[in-house]
């Protein structure tokens, strides 16, 4: 859609539904298939969230952009700038975060962001942060995203792997991925402050994934001297996690929760393999085709 062609609002048809994206690097290759298919479907949620790379999928859900939504994770890993061991000593991250995060998405750029359309969008925005200097987790929101670049650099910070990616400075403080807040990178406990009851939640590991402990070794330690609460946070992240998807499992046997689970191939959260991530994506697209029509039911939209 040409700027000139956006009208001055948007509208959502679903108002009684959480909308939830996981992280997981580039394994939301098969995720972005979601958004596509959301979007292509014309069904839009009136209150989205998002952490580490489902930061990324909120973001372009609520530009309503399929072909960004795509691109973001399958051929933009082939820009020579995306990054790789070359950007990771030079101190820019094993992903080039600022080029990803920031210049490509200006106009011009090689990911640019349709910015009028997400203005235009109603629909809530929430995109889950880790503070590392104070250990507070929290949930940007429109509020903090007046501009192109205010958002864009919130998103970066949602989705800062840590020691993979540089911390992100914003004003007094310094952010890591969200993930180590205490949801344990989903974010379902947003929605129900948010009061919703109903939550449509993309997953992007297996319905039979648990996640293991993490050990967090010397070189950690000493990278991270400076924020102890991320070393605690890290510790913590696999318990926090599982719990969080024990309560998701619970509230989809309760009927309130509609959880896309992948069954099919997934990548590596750094792969950059495109032919890889083609194929991952290739599968979402072939997942989602198969529950759309039990979504748009449960939805109200059938």
């Amino acid at each position: 859609m040409h700027a000139s062609a956006i009208p001055t609002t948007l509208s959502s048809n679903v108002t009684d539904t959480a909308l939830i994206f996981e992280g997981g690097g580039m394994r939301a290759s098969y995720t972005a298939a979601v958004v596509v298919a959301l979007l292509q479907a014309e069904i839009h949620l009136d209150w989205v969230a998002g952490i580490s790379a489902g930061s990324s999928n909120t973001a372009n859900y609520l530009a309503r952009d399929p072909q960004r939504a795509r691109e973001s994770f399958v051929g933009f890993a082939a820009d020579p700038n995306f990054g790789g061991l070359r950007t990771f000593l030079r101190g820019k991250g094993m992903f080039n975060a600022d080029y990803i995060y920031q210049e490509s998405g200006r106009p011009g750029g090689a990911l640019p962001f349709d910015f009028s359309t997400f203005c235009a969008n109603p629909a809530e925005m929430n995109l889950g942060v880790f503070e590392a200097d104070t250990g507070r987790s929290f949930y940007w929101t429109r509020d903090d995203t007046p501009t192109a670049d205010d958002l864009m650099i919130r998103v970066q910070s949602s989705s800062t792997l840590p020691f993979f990616m540089p911390t992100v400075h914003i004003g007094e403080h310094s952010y890591v991925d969200g993930a180590l807040g205490p949801s344990g990178g989903i974010a379902l406990d947003a929605a129900k402050e948010a009061g919703y009851e109903k939550f449509l939640v993309v997953l992007t590991r297996p319905r039979s994934y648990t996640k293991d402990p993490m050990r967090v070794n010397v070189l950690m330690r000493r990278y991270f001297r400076a924020y102890p609460a991320v070393l605690d946070a890290l510790e913590a992240r696999a318990e926090n996690y599982n719990r969080t998807r024990e309560e998701l499992l619970e509230l989809e046997s309760e009927g309130k929760a509609m959880v896309f689970f992948p069954d099919g191939y997934l990548v590596e959260n750094s792969e950059k393999n495109t032919a890889k991530l083609a194929r991952s994506y290739s599968e979402g697209q072939a997942q989602i085709a198969k529950e759309l029509p039990a979504w748009k039911e449960w939805l109200g939209l059938a």
